[in-house]
């Protein structure tokens, strides 16, 4: 089963990223802004397996035991989304313009050196796809190995990882932000970037996690194992997060306008003006005030068929928002959707989706013998 569907989506997305390539030859800074978008937006996902995979482990949690293989299969992509990233060396002066020769001496660069030069961005790079590929790649091969022997010191490693992985984790993911992010524009800066990311990751994660966990109990898996009680757990953590969004998105935005200082507001001015200030309404409405309101009643989080319906909408809502970071850095006259916008994160999606169903029959869909998987089984809110 996976095998075939692994073919149809390594195929699809191959034939799509080298049409976007072709296409970039003759147009390479579309091509690089829209490539970047896809990427992040995969990125964040990937990045928020990560992230739940070490929250598991570091609080002891109980509840997650049963879905916590897809945390670490979704983790585990890390090591593509590595490789994934290299065409984006190949359009770096597009779309990092501090990199070229005629901004060596502008005043807001140079303040900013050494940070923002050349070889310790490659550096902070390689350190980034380093860290994540190997820290995932032992979370998930010791849980794995405790399927075979039952034993608890698997548990331990993974906890001796993760605790090492955590600080790690929380300074890759904020500089990462910063360097493909805000770096498309040198001049401006916020102290609460990282954060800003770090939320829209972990929702859209879970929310992700919500749609494979449903996927694999349609197709008969997980029936007996995966209770409206997990979906519960699931849907809370989603609400949680949408509320932590609104909250350090508001708070980046209110700090920076009481402030008022040109090289903070000059963000906001491109995405508040033009058509960009429709999507910028709309993703306060669609993220935060949809979502709270769908997720609030608890009886409706028990219901998977529901809660994969705001996940949908939430991931799209998170698709909108790394749009609205990205693309005004080269639209900045307004809007201007183009085809390289839907291929680029197409093909990205499709090559993750086909290494995602390849890993997946690689090992069991649960850990099938972890030490805390009968109070997972028996969770009850």
């Amino acid at each position: 089963m996976w095998g075939g569907s692994f073919c149809c989506f390594a195929r699809g997305g191959l034939g799509v990223l080298v049409a976007c390539f072709v296409w970039g030859y003759f147009d390479p800074a579309q091509f690089a802004f829209s490539y970047l978008f896809g990427f992040y937006f995969f990125f964040t996902i990937c990045m928020g397996g990560f992230f739940w995979t070490l929250v598991h482990h570091a609080v002891n949690a109980e509840w997650g035991v049963v879905v916590r293989r897809q945390m670490e299969n979704l983790g585990g992509l890390l090591l593509v989304v590595a490789v994934l990233f290299i065409p984006l060396i190949f359009v770096r002066g597009y779309l990092w313009k501090w990199m070229l020769p005629q901004n060596a001496e502008d005043p807001h660069l140079l303040a900013k050196w050494p940070y923002l030069t050349p070889v310790f961005f490659w550096l902070r790079s390689a350190f980034y796809f380093a860290f994540f590929s190997i820290s995932t790649e032992l979370l998930r091969r010791f849980s794995i190995k405790q399927d075979a022997d039952g034993a608890a010191k698997w548990t331990v490693f993974n906890r001796r990882v993760t605790f090492i992985s955590l600080p790690l984790f929380a300074i890759s993911l904020t500089f990462a932000a910063i360097d493909y992010l805000m770096g498309l524009n040198y001049q401006w800066f916020s102290t609460m970037w990282g954060v800003y990311i770090f939320a829209g990751t972990a929702l859209s994660s879970m929310c992700v996690l919500v749609l494979i966990i449903t996927a694999l109990r349609s197709a008969g898996y997980l029936k007996n194992v995966v209770t409206m009680e997990h979906y519960h757990t699931m849907g809370k953590l989603m609400f949680a997060f949408t509320v932590f969004w609104a909250y350090i998105g508001f708070s980046q935005y209110m700090l920076i306008w009481y402030a008022d200082i040109p090289e903070e507001t000059l963000w906001f001015l491109r995405r508040t003006t033009e058509s960009w200030w429709f999507l910028s309404q709309f993703l306060v409405i669609g993220h935060f005030f949809v979502p709270f309101l769908l997720l609030l009643p608890q009886p409706l989080k028990r219901k998977p068929a529901y809660l994969c319906a705001v996940a949908v909408w939430i991931l799209l809502m998170h698709c909108m928002d790394i749009y609205v970071v990205v693309l005004p850095e080269l639209h900045k006259a307004g809007v201007q959707l183009h085809l390289l916008d839907f291929l680029c994160p197409l093909g990205i999606g499709c090559i993750l989706a086909a290494v995602f169903l390849k890993r997946l029959g690689d090992a069991s869909l649960f850990p099938v013998r972890d030490p805390r998987l009968k109070f997972s089984l028996d969770l009850r809110n």
